[in-house]
């Protein structure tokens, strides 16, 4: 799925597109909303760090909407583009060529975000 016009706007879209499953499924989306509150809350690592974690995977799953959701987070958490950067180089060094392509949304979804703030 690639973002239409902003990847704001895709994770809005996103959103509202699991209304459906909100209403037939709340245990699981409950779950799934406690999940990602419990794996991303502070510990050993602190909650900025797990969601450089996370962008990474969304890189590497070459997930659009996630991309967009976890560099959301990323700005309001006030990562640094040079923290966003490294992770990205870690990612393709894993990834290859297609993490690449995905890390340049990442850049673009990142520089939005932080922009929007």
């Amino acid at each position: 799925m690639l973002p239409a016009d902003s990847y704001r706007g895709l994770a809005q879209a996103v959103s509202g597109e699991l209304n459906g499953l909100r209403a037939s499924q709340p245990e699981v989306m409950k779950a799934f909303g406690d999940l990602g509150r419990a794996a991303t809350a502070d510990g050993a690592l602190d909650r900025k760090t797990k969601e450089l974690v996370a962008l990474a995977l969304s890189v590497a799953a070459r997930c659009d909407p996630c991309i967009a959701f976890h560099t959301q987070a990323l700005a309001r958490l006030g990562a640094r583009r040079a923290e966003l950067d490294e992770v990205l180089g870690v990612t393709v060094y894993m990834g290859g060529g297609p993490s690449l392509m995905y890390a340049a949304s990442a850049i673009a979804a990142f520089d939005e975000a932080v922009a929007a703030r």
